[in-house]
């Protein structure tokens, strides 16, 4: 059960990242996420309420805020990241880097690497960079988007080590309060931009892109907690970094962009990962 979830938390990220992609086209980045943490908290909230009960003790809460910090950082830099671009590499080089901290987390906590899990993780690493391949001049990455990227993947990995930890007990508080404190530093974010530069760059607003978007990745966050207490942290962290197959694949089917023979391959690889990890 373990691996199904962190596959459909792997599908949901995907999906996200092509929402909040598509609204950050209009308003930019940092507006859509203003708005997509608050929904993305209140879809938590009605999960950890009424649908995956659990327990707050001390550790939730200490948890929480370490996953708010990870997470805000990641984001920061991933999208500082993006902005250098190009996205076809920063985007494996964040995912490859927020599945190698958990697997060491992993590691270190006795968990077991068999054949079948090395094989895996070789095909998923792979297929995050082949489903990421991008041709021609505009394929080159700076050093400094390099070190972004770096600096992006290790937060997203101590950020989802930190939610893969939790409690069992615990359903999905640690991802719930995380969006939570989240939330409360995007409102002071948004609040400075209007004041800055008033309404008239939020308009015309993404609402259902913002939205779609933060429930997405909040329900993400949640099935991969769920996932890390089921499973082996190890297994569910190279699962969970195989979402830029999902974001390609809607981009193709959906927007209509054209894939090529290498991205497909990348795509066929990611299927025989999931095999592999979940045997």
């Amino acid at each position: 059960m373990g691996a199904l979830l962190a596959l459909v938390s792997s599908v949901a990220w995907g999906s996200a990242d092509v929402a909040g992609g598509l609204g950050a086209r209009r308003v930019g980045s940092v507006r859509v996420i203003a708005v997509n943490y608050p929904a993305g908290a209140v879809i938590l909230t009605i999960f950890a309420l009424l649908i995956v009960p659990g327990t707050i003790d001390r550790t939730v809460i200490l948890l929480s805020l370490a996953t708010a910090v990870f997470g805000t950082i990641g984001m920061i830099l991933l999208y500082a990241a993006l902005a250098l671009g190009p996205m076809g590499i920063v985007s494996p080089l964040t995912a490859i880097g927020g599945a190698a901290v958990p697997v060491a987390v992993g590691v270190l906590r006795g968990e077991p690497l068999t054949l079948l899990f090395a094989l895996g993780a070789a095909l998923a690493l792979v297929s995050v960079v082949l489903v990421s391949r991008e041709s021609g001049q505009h394929a080159r990455i700076t050093p400094r988007a390099l070190l972004l990227s770096a600096g992006a993947g290790l937060a997203i990995g101590l950020f989802l080590t930190a939610l893969g930890i939790a409690p069992e007990g615990s359903g999905v508080w640690a991802a719930t309060l995380s969006r939570w404190w989240s939330t409360i530093g995007m409102v002071f974010v948004a609040l400075y931009l209007i004041r800055r530069s008033g309404i008239g760059s939020w308009q015309p607003y993404p609402w259902l892109f913002a939205i779609g978007a933060g429930g997405l990745d909040a329900i993400a966050n949640g099935l991969f907690q769920l996932a890390a207490q089921d499973g082996e942290l190890a297994v569910v962290a190279v699962i969970g970094s195989l979402y830029p197959a999902t974001t390609l694949l809607i981009a193709h089917f959906m927007l209509k962009e054209r894939m090529s023979l290498i991205q497909w391959s990348g795509v066929a690889l990611a299927l025989g990962a999931v095999v592999a990890l979940t045997v």
